[in-house]
């Protein structure tokens, strides 16, 4: 079955008690067990362990990017930061050095006070990935392509380095999505989403997911790490999830097709210095990116000459894109990402995030352009 098609259908089955073809969304937060506690009378005992609708997403989950479980969270932060509570004391990790600044946080805050240690290196190196590694080294985190800097790594050569020093590959998959990119296919072992972006597709709901390629490597240390620290999504925000997951595929398609049109009509733009995004042929990670995506994503990256004061200037020009954090929903966004990030930020004063809605093509292009001339 075509991945189209699961998306539409899984976890999707009819409600069988009342026939209704839209998935009901189960509020409880508690549910009948034997007098002795000894076991659920219906699959479920309290929500933080499980619900209904989270079932159904963990389900739609696990089929979207072909794994054998996935874990429904209640952000992207907690599903990443989870993956990181589950390491054995002492463990190390190798981070990119240009990942999602709250990742970047988790790493090298608090995996120190977990008894853990941190190594960042430029993931495109694969020579200081190896030169990184530790006897203690347990997971190599890679997030492809990266935040903010769209920043391509390979994954069949990180997941390679990962197993032949007995580490897991662990993905961020949330800018390319399972429609663009199938980092299981490729050998990582567990791939990490913030449902809350391309996945959800509205910017109105807060999610984050695990799914993993066996069950068996770590699917019970992750669902403790969710259950005893309270980091189980709703079964709203579940429910919206599943909802956002069947027009995903039509979505992200747009997505892509809108920025690889923008990015091409930018990228010799006298105010710029550089426009990163994978489809540009002169990006320096576009081969792998062709190799390992069947298309390029809806983010991209502008380095605007004159630094930070140019920068958010032009920021402050745009009319149809708006000012805003995130990423992922229909509408247009346009970000001056360090200060969004705050003072421990390391990305280029420069540079704005920007995420391409499914808004005419024409009209995002004419307003990008008004803003850089000014």
């Amino acid at each position: 079955m075509k991945l189209e098609t699961l998306l539409i259908h899984s976890g999707a089955d009819v409600d069988p008690s009342t026939g209704a073809v839209a998935p009901p969304i189960h509020l409880s937060t508690i549910f009948e067990h034997a007098p002795d506690n000894s076991e659920p009378l219906h699959d479920h005992l309290y929500i933080r362990e499980s619900n209904p609708t989270q079932s159904r997403l963990e389900e739609a989950l696990t089929a979207a990017e072909g794994g054998a479980a996935a874990l429904f969270f209640a952000s992207g932060l907690g599903a990443s930061a989870a993956v990181l509570q589950s390491l054995p004391s002492g463990s190390h990790v190798v981070l990119p050095r240009d990942v999602y600044h709250g990742v970047r946080k988790i790493g090298h805050e608090f995996v120190p006070r977990w008894g853990g240690s941190v190594t960042a290196v430029d993931m495109t190196d694969l020579d200081a990935v190896r030169a990184a590694l530790t006897p203690d080294t347990r997971l190599i985190w890679a997030e492809t392509p990266s935040n903010p800097l769209l920043r391509i790594v390979d994954l069949v050569a990180l997941a390679e380095i990962a197993h032949d020093h007995g580490a897991r590959l662990v993905v961020d998959n949330t800018f390319a999505t399972p429609i663009l990119q199938r980092p299981l296919e490729l050998g990582a072992d567990i791939v990490m989403h913030s449902t809350t972006k391309y996945m959800g597709g509205h910017s109105d709901v807060l999610g984050g997911a695990l799914v993993l390629k066996e069950r068996a490597s770590s699917y019970d240390e992750l669902f403790e790490v969710r259950s005893v620290l309270g980091a189980a999504g709703s079964p709203f925000n579940a429910w919206l999830v599943l909802r956002g997951l069947r027009s995903m595929a039509c979505r992200v398609e747009r997505h892509a097709s809108n920025a690889l049109a923008v990015a091409k009509a930018l990228a010799d733009h006298p105010a710029l210095e550089a426009v990163y995004y994978p489809g540009l042929p002169e990006h320096p990670g576009h081969d792998i990116a062709r190799r390992q995506m069947s298309a390029y994503g809806g983010m991209l990256s502008l380095s605007v000459r004159g630094g930070r004061e140019q920068a958010v200037a032009v920021a402050s020009r745009v009319r149809i894109f708006t000012n805003a954090t995130s990423l992922g929903g229909v509408e247009s966004l346009i970000e001056h990402r360090a200060s969004s990030e705050g003072p421990t930020s390391t990305t280029p004063q420069n540079l704005l995030r920007v995420s391409i809605g499914l808004e005419h093509v024409d009209d995002l292009k004419a307003d990008l352009l008004q803003a850089l001339e000014g």
